[in-house]
């Protein structure tokens, strides 16, 4: 029988019970997936729909389709490690930057401490959450939601930088996924980012497709100004 959410197993098995707990979303330093990413590509977040349960398909070809390994690495013994000694791991957090993000896991949350440049100098980038933003609440389930209201305050490429952003979390639909790998059972996470900078106001959305023992198999970030609750 699957253990409970919680239990301690040498290997998760996924129990199916439409909850995801800490211990099922594998997040740990050397840790690493090869995801399939494309930009500028379309896609349908609407799905199809039967008996309460969605169905999404991300695994036929888009343009500009490459396999990149996605790695999560110490994050101790880099040149911002005192920044943020609570650290797990840091990260890519796109394929089309090389800026890190920094990454606490608990019991409780992810957690996105900063934002840095993978090296250290004049042009650096050192940025901090303060708060940390809730980047999953654990454990949830459908229908949960959660926001930080987050200060972001350090260097970006050697300026000196302050502004706010928002994040309004919700876990607004479960169902089955698709992808290059094969087919998940997911709940699906809707994250509505507001950046304030001065008199600038940027607003992104993002929909993160979480597994049970697999964590994230698949993210899809819409274009800036996004009012389309199923973009495409």
């Amino acid at each position: 029988a699957p253990p409970a959410d919680g239990a301690t197993t040498t290997t998760c098995v996924p129990n199916q019970d439409g909850v995801i707990a800490a211990g099922e979303a594998p997040l740990a330093a050397g840790l690493s997936a090869t995801f399939r990413v494309a930009t500028n590509a379309t896609v349908d977040m609407a799905g199809t729909e039967s008996g309460g349960s969605r169905t999404w398909s991300l695994s036929e070809q888009l343009d500009g389709d490459q396999d990149l390994i996605l790695s999560l690495r110490s994050a101790g013994y880099q040149w911002f490690s005192a920044e943020f000694p609570s650290a797990t791991y840091v990260t890519e957090l796109s394929s089309e930057s090389d800026l890190l993000g920094v990454f606490e896991v608990t019991d409780a949350a992810l957690l996105l401490l900063g934002v840095v440049s993978p090296d250290d100098g004049l042009y650096r980038t050192e940025l901090t959450y303060e708060p940390p933003v809730r980047v999953l609440s654990f454990p949830f389930e459908a229908g949960d939601t959660w926001t930080t209201d987050a200060e972001v305050s350090g260097l970006a490429t050697g300026v000196i930088s302050l502004y706010d952003e928002e994040y309004e979390s919700l876990v607004d639909a479960s169902g089955t996924l698709a992808t290059p790998y094969g087919e998940f059972p997911v709940l699906r996470v809707r994250t509505d980012l507001t950046r304030v900078v001065g008199a600038a106001v940027v607003t992104r959305r993002t929909y993160v497709f979480v597994s049970e023992c697999f964590g994230t198999v698949a993210t899809v970030v819409s274009q800036d100004y996004e009012n389309d609750d199923d973009f495409d």
